[in-house]
């Protein structure tokens, strides 16, 4: 590994990192808000609480949907460049997201924001990555780095991310 990829590698994980605090810190903003978030959902319509637990499963959907593992398994096909493969995982990300975009209206800012930045730092991560190979570079090395890279991070961004909605859909029901 020369010291450019090197570099990349360094970016992609501090990147990773970022979102991590990122939603680390919008937990806890939410754990400590809970009293008064919870007042508030004491109060809600029953007419709306079904579209908002939808909103939670979809968004939930979004999140496993994005992470590496999920979508290389979904993207890739034999025979693909590092380039088509990026172009694929990023379309994919945005896509679902604008299928999405919809769900910000029945779930907190807090919740939307962690859903947001954990699908610009997937799509900044892919890109970084991909950025660094050569364009003929077959996809099962864009795949390979990528992988990598999310596993090195430790706890998953997608995973905190999840935990979120799922913190905020529990106080909903109850």
């Amino acid at each position: 590994m020369n010291s450019q990829q090197l570099l990349y590698l360094c970016l992609a994980i501090g990147a990773i990192v970022v979102v991590f605090i990122t939603i680390r810190d919008l937990f806890k903003k939410k754990s400590a808000d809970a009293a008064p978030e919870g007042e508030k959902q004491a109060t809600v319509n029953p007419t709306v609480l079904p579209l908002q637990l939808q909103a939670y499963e979809r968004l939930a959907l979004y999140v496993d949907r994005i992470t590496p593992q999920s979508l290389i398994g979904r993207v890739y096909q034999p025979g693909m460049s590092a380039v088509d493969m990026q172009i694929s995982m990023v379309h994919s990300i945005k896509s679902e997201y604008e299928h999405n975009i919809t769900q910000q209206i029945y779930v907190s800012a807090m919740t939307w924001d962690a859903v947001k930045t954990l699908k610009e730092q997937t799509i900044a991560v892919i890109n970084q990555i991909a950025s660094q190979l050569p364009p003929e570079t077959p996809a099962l090395e864009l795949n390979r780095q990528i992988l990598e890279v999310f596993a090195q991070a430790g706890e998953s961004p997608a995973e905190l991310t999840a935990q979120i909605i799922n913190g905020e859909a529990k106080k909903v029901m109850r």
